[in-house]
């Protein structure tokens, strides 16, 4: 167990936690949440000594061990890929050598009788016990088993690390993390650098790991499908929920409703009281119950409300340009770096309007297609031709680290805004919480959040009709990345965008590639779709290769189990599909009432300048048209619902 008791920090004369105290059980699942800067990445340091609390303690049982892995760190591996992962077993080195002395000594003692000689057995048993853990009799297959499940080849295991990208490495470095076995493991954002198979092999492996874990994550799905309790941070202080993220937020928002329900009530009762004192305060016939109320009101505790804060990225894409039917078209397109076949023989037409997702394992070419779309790799084989008129918008991966670090924030933004844009430059910033002191800040000061919302601020500057994003998440918290995908809901271009993030994806596109082996393959569906589909393809290839080796066939009754199976697969995702439609017809709602209400804001503020715009009142007009349309078809949609949920 790890205690934590009465833990404060400090963070340039802000209480980061003020008197926290909590535990972590043997075999917890949690879930780290807050707001970017509330501490998170914070306390996983501190819970494993890399940093110092201002007071308070942190005790881990005896001989238990914790285990950190980053967000981000600096690997200076000279070794191969397979043999740095193996350096992960010098605990078992260690731990062997204790043993052969101890069975040794055991050998050599003859006091049999003596507690010592007991003790002496006791700590061989242990150490016996621990190499076993470890995985002492098989560290070469536990290591290979562990890099593959990452997503490494067996012809990458003789690589030196030093070859691959920091994300790869960062995987070597997770490999190391998980074969040490600690007692805890504390993980910082560990998707990151993972695509979603590789994700989805650490869930499994997380889900039945032997000890705690700690994350941090926002990666929704990934919380919901590894912890069983969330703790929150919110203005220094803690609260603790055993349930998952999903659950989580529900309760939370339960109790921040109960909490103003309380302060509303209990301003009602001050005001009562005081009134009753300031009636009564000079009737000497009174002068009791006076004095009883006004000790009443010092004794009474405060009742306290979270700060929550309502900042949040607000923008909306401008609308696309014209262009014709056919936006990308690609014939036999290949590309190759050295001997390395990226991909070769790839068709693909892609039509306007399209949402479109890139999904596969790194390093199958789902960035290189994207800058062959946008024009920063020409050297390819095959055909590749942008439609009629086609204008892009692009996010790179690496969009925040081009940006200039010696340029302001608003010097980013000038520098690139040509135009009638010009002049919207400081609205701009605002929407993606920028105020008039952090516009005048270097790019090279500001944090991965920051840059990564300075990066999709320049996006809006120029109209375009094909938007491509290459992982446009990293680094954005929950709120800024459902903003974000709510944006894209109402960008009427063509979107195609690669991503890891189930959760960001679904709903969003309606149709995949896959980048697999060498080629593309299309998938028309949602993201869970896909992903039940490619289990049930591993499952037929499993079940494949047990017939082939055991010769047993039941062709009728497996015949019917896969018609059952492939029915219900096939009632969940149109379910999946409905709700999907009901709850993006909402998020059209939403935005819609903020737009009238803000209208109506400005009616009601009695402007002659709004009184005189006629094309204010077509707007508000508009608008509400709109809403009423979107009403009717969520009554459909949601009446369509609930009659296949009756079906």
């Amino acid at each position: 167990m790890i205690s934590v008791n009465n833990l404060s920090v400090q963070f340039t004369g802000v209480n980061l936690f003020d008197g926290v105290t909590f535990n972590i059980g043997d075999r917890d699942r949690i879930g780290l949440v807050g707001k970017n800067g509330a501490g998170k990445s914070t306390l996983l340091k501190i819970l494993c000594h890399r940093q110092e609390a201002e007071t308070g303690t942190i005790v881990i049982a005896s001989g238990q061990t914790v285990g950190y892995l980053p967000q981000e760190m600096v690997p200076d591996s000279v070794g191969t890929v397979i043999g740095e992962t193996m350096t992960a077993f010098e605990q078992i080195d260690a731990l062997e050598a204790e043993q052969q002395r101890l069975t040794n000594e055991v050998a050599e003692r003859t006091d049999y009788e003596t507690k010592d000689y007991e003790r002496l057995l006791a700590r061989l048993n242990e150490v016996t016990e621990h190499i076993a853990l470890l995985g002492g009799s098989n560290r070469r297959e536990l290591a290979e088993k562990i890099l593959l499940g990452l997503g490494f080849r067996h012809s990458d295991f003789g690589r030196l690390v030093a070859e691959f990208s920091g994300g790869w490495q960062m995987r070597v470095e997770l490999a190391k993390l998980l074969l040490k076995h600690p007692d805890f493991i504390l993980l910082d954002e560990p998707t990151n650098h993972l695509d979603i198979e590789s994700i989805q092999w650490l869930e499994n492996y997380l889900s039945t790991y032997d000890g705690a874990v700690v994350l941090v994550s926002h990666d929704r799905t990934f919380l919901d499908n590894i912890t069983k309790r969330t703790i929150e941070i919110t203005a220094g202080r803690i609260y603790d929920y055993k349930v998952p993220y999903s659950e989580y937020v529900v309760q939370m928002q339960e109790r921040r409703a109960s909490q103003m329900a309380s302060l509303t009530n209990q301003q009602r009762q001050v005001a009562q009281i005081e009134a009753f004192i300031e009636r009564f305060r000079y009737k000497a016939t009174k002068s009791k119950q006076v004095q009883s109320r006004i000790k009443m009101l010092e004794r009474m505790e405060q009742v306290s409300v979270d700060e929550v804060s309502t900042e949040s990225i607000h923008f909306q894409f401008p609308p696309a340009p014209h262009s014709g039917k056919i936006v990308l078209e690609a014939q036999h397109l290949g590309k190759a770096y050295g001997d390395n076949q990226v991909f070769d023989g790839v068709d693909f037409l892609i039509t306007k309007g399209s949402k479109l997702a890139f999904v596969g394992r790194n390093g199958e070419g789902k960035s290189t297609l994207a800058k062959i779309i946008v024009g920063e790799l020409t050297d390819y084989t095959g055909t590749f031709k942008l439609g009629h008129q086609v204008q892009i918008g692009y996010y790179a991966q690496n969009q925040a680290a081009m940006l200039d670090g010696e340029k302001t924030v608003f010097q980013t933004i000038d520098d690139a805004a040509i135009g009638d844009i010009r002049p919207k430059i400081r609205n701009i910033l605002g929407s993606f919480l920028f105020d008039s002191d952090d516009i005048e800040k270097k790019v090279k000061v500001l944090s991965g959040g920051e840059k990564a919302r300075l990066a999709l601020a320049k996006l809006l500057l120029t109209p375009c009709n094909l938007l491509v994003l290459d992982e446009p998440t990293n680094h954005l918290d929950m709120d800024s990345k459902d903003i974000l995908k709510n944006a894209l809901l109402q960008y009427t271009g063509t979107l195609i965008v690669v991503s890891h993030d189930r959760d960001f994806l679904q709903g969003l596109t309606d149709s995949l590639f896959e980048f697999r082996d060498g080629g593309i393959h299309e998938f028309k569906g949602d993201i869970f779709d896909f992903l039940e589909y490619r289990k049930m393809e591993h499952l037929k290839e499993l079940e494949q290769k047990r017939k082939t080796e055991s010769g047993e066939r039941k062709a009728e009754s497996e015949k019917q189990g896969k018609i059952d199976y492939l029915q219900s697969k096939e009632r969940e995702r149109e379910l999946r599909k409905l709700r999907s439609n009901v709850e993006k017809i909402e998020q059209e709602i939403a935005t819609l009432e903020e737009s009238i209400a803000a209208k109506e804001q400005q009616l009601a503020s009695g402007s002659a300048e709004v009184a005189a715009d006629a094309t204010f009142y077509a707007e508000y007009q508009s608008l509400k048209d709109k809403l009423e349309q979107r009403m009717s078809e969520w009554e459909e949609a949601t009446i369509a619902l609930e009659e296949f949920k009756g079906s």
